[in-house]
C-alpha cells in the first residue's frame, strides 16, 4: 500500500468514481466571499459545488471523490504523491 493512503480512514470517501473516458478535470476553484462555491472544469465550464458532486457520482469528473462532513457532501482530491493537483492548490476564480 502506498504511504499516502496508509494514514487515511478507509471510510473517508462516500463515493469514489471510476471516471468515463471523457471525464473532465477540476482546474480551478470558484470562490465567493473567500469560500468555495463551485469548480471550473477542464472544458471551461463552471459548476456549483452540488453540480460537481452530482457529476462526480455520474463518473464525469476525475481525480476526486465524494465525501460527507456533518451531512454535507463535498469533493476531495484522491490521494496521490502529487501536491499540485490537490483542490486547495488549484487557482481560484472570484465570483
Amino acid at each position: 500500500m502506498n504511504q499516502i493512503n496508509q494514514n487515511l480512514p478507509s471510510n473517508i470517501n462516500q463515493y469514489t468514481p471510476t471516471p468515463d473516458a471523457s471525464a473532465l478535470d477540476i482546474v480551478g476553484l470558484v470562490k465567493k466571499s473567500g469560500k468555495i462555491s463551485g469548480y471550473q472544469l477542464s472544458n471551461g465550464m463552471k459548476v456549483t459545488k452540488a453540480q460537481g458532486v452530482e457529476l462526480t457520482k455520474q463518473n464525469k469528473i476525475r481525480g476526486v471523490a465524494v465525501a460527507v462532513n456533518q451531512g454535507t457532501e463535498y469533493l476531495r482530491a484522491l490521494p496521490d504523491p502529487a501536491q499540485g493537483n490537490n483542490l486547495s492548490n488549484l487557482p481560484s476564480i472570484s465570483e
